[in-house]
């Protein structure tokens, strides 16, 4: 039988290299992979359903999946995990802690992104601040006039406007027409380098790690998804992705944790890995259902109570059912 020839779009990390070089293969699949930004491979792939295999943003998924729209199967491969602590910046001039922003004005590159349904997340179940009471200015990071990727209906309590003609989010920052900043990148320009314009919380790495300590959440951002007719023509692929990244996820770590030789630019690296399974287990980058049910629980209910999902999903509808358990020998 010749293998599926099948395009493969992800982001350049080093726990899918080994799947994108071919040392590690999807079984019964002949990829053909290429190495795209999240923001362009979300683009084609919601916009055009341009890929067979794709690195998804997981928000967006859920409001596809919610509406009965979605044009791809979710496999429980998490590629993007972060903390949004250090996502939050805010005019330091006048905002002091994360309450004050009650009744101000936020810029968001688009509101139903993942890392602003985790970061408003937070901020509503550490600190009271709900979506409804901010006001949500749309607009680009570096260029002007973004726009939301999916059509969205948050109704009446949800307060979202569009960014002057011309303006992004960073340089309304530095001018102070906005009160925070929300986005997975930092602002840019002279913002960057404005006195006045700051991390919400002062120290963001200690404030993740006593988040985790007490929610045991490490925040997913994207998952892989599959073309929905190649799943229903072909039912052994979830199971054969959802293998084949974890192979490719255990290369990485194996080549991580050998310090003989360090593979990433940084000093220290045993001891950010020690300190890591101290905090977090010795699977600190789990994929799969049961190691993280209690996240996918808490971003589904977040989605839905942010206005992003009409009702909220149950995480049994939420990957294909092969990828929920495997064999064991």
């Amino acid at each position: 039988m010749s293998k599926l020839c099948l395009s493969v779009a992800m982001g350049d990390y080093d726990r899918v290299r080994p799947l994108m070089s071919g040392a590690v293969q999807i079984d019964g699949v002949d990829p053909v992979c290429m190495t795209l930004s999240p923001e362009e491979t979300f683009f084609r792939t919601f916009r055009h359903q341009e890929f067979d295999i794709a690195e998804i943003s997981f928000s967006s998924y859920l409001v596809k999946l919610a509406r009965g729209e979605s044009d791809y199967v979710g496999v429980p491969v998490f590629l993007s995990r972060t903390f949004r602590h250090t996502s939050i910046y805010v005019r330091k001039d006048r905002i002091k802690k994360p309450e004050d922003l009650k009744g101000c004005r936020i810029g968001i590159p688009e509101y139903q992104l993942t890392a602003l349904v985790w970061a408003r997340a937070l901020l509503w179940d550490q600190y009271g601040v709900c979506p409804e009471d901010v006001t949500w200015v749309l607009g680009g990071i570096e260029k002007a006039d973004r726009e939301e990727k999916i059509t969205l209906d948050l109704g009446p309590k949800i307060r979202l406007e569009q960014a002057p003609k011309g303006e992004t989010i960073s340089s309304l920052l530095d001018k102070g027409l906005i009160d925070g900043y929300i986005a997975p990148r930092a602002p840019v320009g002279a913002a960057l380098s404005n006195p006045n314009v700051g991390w919400l919380f002062d120290d963001p790495i200690a404030a993740a790690k006593a988040y985790y300590a007490e929610t045991k959440i490490f925040p997913i951002m994207h998952l892989v998804g599959i073309r929905r007719s190649l799943v229903e023509q072909h039912a052994w692929l979830p199971a054969a992705v959802f293998k084949a990244f974890n192979a490719s996820k255990d290369v990485a770590l194996a080549a991580l944790t050998d310090i003989s030789a360090p593979k990433i630019t940084l000093p220290f690296v045993e001891e950010q890995i020690l300190a890591a399974r101290k905090l977090m287990g010795e699977d600190f980058w789990s994929y799969g259902v049961e190691p993280n049910r209690h996240v996918l629980e808490t971003l589904t209910r977040h989605h839905h109570r942010q206005g992003l999902s009409p009702r909220q999903i149950e995480v049994s509808e939420l990957f294909h059912p092969s990828t929920y358990d495997s064999f064991k020998i």
